[in-house]
């Protein structure tokens, strides 16, 4: 690995959303470096590779990466359709009467007023008492998702709601493209015929179709499922998911508003025979897309079943098919590449998490490779930081799918007795079942899980997991220790602050 005098020249391999917020990122951190012409930063794209272009939704950790490059949501939302999102609804996932569907949000420090008493009915109910549990009645996020409303409070309100977006993923690499160019990004237009190794077997070149060489110190692989640097030229292993995670295809379909002056503020997980339909809004139309397994169904099985969930007779709205690559590489960073995006790994789009990773990826890179004087002394470290992100996430994912009843086909039903997963979840739903403290497991030594103790409570809760009601129980004040109508009251208050999506979207100066 190079040291900090001879890291002179990075080369970013891919453009799309991945490439173009690495460059962003690196652009934003060695600013001065490249206007003292002590660094080069060069993106190189192909006009003949398409971008995938389906991962239209976030966590609200996107938001802080537009804050970081400074920004704004005038600037980037109106060039790019996007709308806001409050969480996901999850529908016919359980298969539990009683429990068709419920809310995951973003959770924010309002929530402080009544998670907590989300997270007490739920104890109880494990314990067989009567009392409510449905996540969606405690979280103003699934108040303004029900009513249709934005997350951004009116000024007098004086409590910040988290939330992620949706938007066109081309779109939004076209602006990030521009913007990055005008603060010092190199743009080369090109297809890599090869990548050159020096002789110590670090990548050296990147050979382009006219002849030109780009030689570099350092190299980010945003070449998608290819992983053409790190995974086919350096040889590092890819971990496949597929024994936790059965899904590895996709079919899409845009399809226009159905009306154009009401606008959802949340993105709809639909389960459906052989895997889930997502429903996400822009403002110019709404992305519809089935994700499924192959092992269970054919794509034109698929493209069908969509069609049917959208009421879809028009046969010259076009679908789109792709095939995806469930897992992660063993190394994220090797020698002198990094892989960020779909070529470090991709775990399925239930959660939005794609960005996220992107941007775990480059921020923990910047941090190690300065922290280490631009070297590899603390490459290791960062590897096994990122795998147990994956692992982490992946355990999330995989919960939708072992926690369900549905017995309705064979995918379902092998999905619910799957016996692949990892001893983390295995602790967590034992804990759940138990009738233990959630929230205690979670952090104990050897646990991994990225998503919050409350986040683990909504789907289980979400999802039904809790015994038969004991009829025999005698009355119990403790159960009923919230005034569950004065939080339904402080919730609905809460929300009157907040707008209609649609009127917010286009009443706000650009």
């Amino acid at each position: 690995m190079t040291n900090s005098k001879q890291c002179k020249n990075i080369i970013i391999l891919g453009g799309g959303t991945a490439g173009w917020m690495t460059a962003n990122l690196m652009v934003q951190q060695w600013q001065k470096k490249i206007a003292n012409n002590q660094l080069s930063i060069t993106l190189v794209e192909s006009a003949d590779i398409g971008v995938i272009g389906v991962g239209e939704g976030s966590t609200p950790q996107l938001k802080s990466f537009f804050d970081k490059i400074g920004v704004t949501e005038q600037e980037w939302m109106p060039q790019c359709n996007a709308t806001y999102k409050n969480g996901i609804l999850f529908k016919n996932w359980s298969g539990k009467d009683d429990f068709d569907s419920y809310f995951h949000p973003f959770t924010s420090i309002i929530d402080a007023h009544t998670a907590p008493a989300f997270v007490y009915n739920s104890q109880f109910r494990r314990k067989g008492y009567d009392v409510d549990s449905c996540p969606d009645r405690f979280f103003l996020s699934a108040t303004l998702a029900k009513q249709q409303k934005s997350p951004i409070g009116n000024k007098n309100f004086p409590f910040d709601v988290n939330y992620g977006y949706h938007f066109d993923a081309v779109l939004l690499g076209k602006f990030l493209s521009t913007f990055a160019v005008t603060k010092g990004i190199k743009h080369v237009i090109g297809t890599v015929n090869e990548a050159e190794l020096a002789p110590n077997g670090d990548l050296h070149a990147l050979v382009l179709n006219d002849g030109k060489k780009l030689a570099g110190d350092l190299f980010i692989d945003c070449s998608g499922f290819a992983s053409v640097l790190l995974q086919k030229t350096l040889k590092v292993p890819f971990i496949s998911f597929k024994e936790n995670l059965f899904n590895d295809r996709a079919v899409t379909i845009a399809t226009p508003h159905e009306d154009t002056a009401k606008l959802n503020s949340q993105t709809i997980s639909t389960a459906m025979k052989y895997g889930w339909a997502w429903d996400i809004p822009l403002t110019n139309r709404t992305g519809n897309g089935y994700v499924y397994s192959s092992d269970f169904c054919t794509a034109q099985q698929a493209e069908d079943e969509l069609r049917e969930k959208l009421k879809l007779t028009d046969s010259s709205i076009k679908a789109n098919h792709l095939k995806m690559k469930v897992g992660r590489v063993e190394k994220h960073w090797h020698r002198n590449c990094l892989a960020v995006g779909l070529s470090q790994g991709f775990i399925e789009p239930l959660e939005a998490t794609a960005l996220h990773f992107v941007q775990e990826a480059i921020d923990g890179f910047i941090e190690a490779y300065e922290n280490g004087g631009f070297t590899h002394q603390y490459q290791a470290a960062f590897n096994d930081k990122m795998n147990a992100r994956f692992d982490g996430i992946r355990d999330y994912i995989v919960s939708h799918y072992r926690l369900s009843n549905r017995k309705d086909t064979q995918y379902w039903r092998l999905n619910g007795a799957n016996p692949n997963i990892s001893n983390s979840l295995k602790i967590i739903v034992q804990c759940w079942l138990n009738g233990d403290d959630l929230n205690k497991a979670l952090v104990q030594p050897g646990m991994v899980s990225f998503y919050p103790p409350v986040s683990w409570h909504v789907i289980l809760a979400g999802y039904g997991v809790f015994p038969q009601l004991n009829n025999d129980l005698e009355k119990n004040e403790l159960a009923n220790k919230y005034d569950l109508p004065h939080i339904d009251q402080f919730i609905e208050r809460c929300s009157l602050n907040f707008q209609d999506h649609y009127q917010f979207l286009n009443s706000r100066p650009q």
